[in-house]
């Protein structure tokens, strides 16, 4: 079941051509900022394997999927050791996809294979992000 959903989550963001960046009206430097501070937390929580933190950055939609922290963490821990043990994290663009927004994050993992992480964000009624998704893909070595 995990792996059904983080294939179908990978396939869609992966199909879906970027179309606004980071400096189009749509989204404020304010936004921009909390994206990257939820993702470099989320980062955080899984190097000191703080599941309750990892989790509590994932939207209700991610949540409900996986259900609890320790779930969460497993799938991270099985289909995303390059996000789960991020090394050389260097935030790129950020752009809408249809309707999403899309954070490009390059890192390498703890393999020394560069990738390009897709994070797709979603903002809460209370005006927070959370991460509503995330694919990976092998990125060429531009050095972080």
């Amino acid at each position: 079941m995990i792996r059904r959903v983080v294939a179908f989550l990978a396939f869609v963001l992966l199909l879906l051509p970027f179309g606004a960046r980071a400096g189009d009206p749509a989204v404020s430097a304010a936004d921009t900022a909390a994206i990257r501070a939820v993702i470099t937390d989320q980062l955080g929580a899984f190097l000191r394997d703080d599941g309750a933190a990892a989790y509590a950055d994932a939207s209700p939609t991610i949540q409900t999927l996986f259900h609890d922290a320790d779930t969460f963490m497993q799938m991270v821990r099985t289909a995303y050791q390059s996000v789960y043990r991020a090394r050389g994290v260097e935030f790129r663009d950020l752009g809408m996809v249809d309707t999403r927004l899309i954070q490009q994050v390059y890192m390498t993992g703890p393999d020394g294979i560069p990738v390009l992480a897709l994070y797709q964000m979603q903002k809460q009624p209370d005006g927070s992000w959370k991460i509503n998704g995330c694919s990976i893909a092998k990125a060429p070595d531009q050095g972080v």
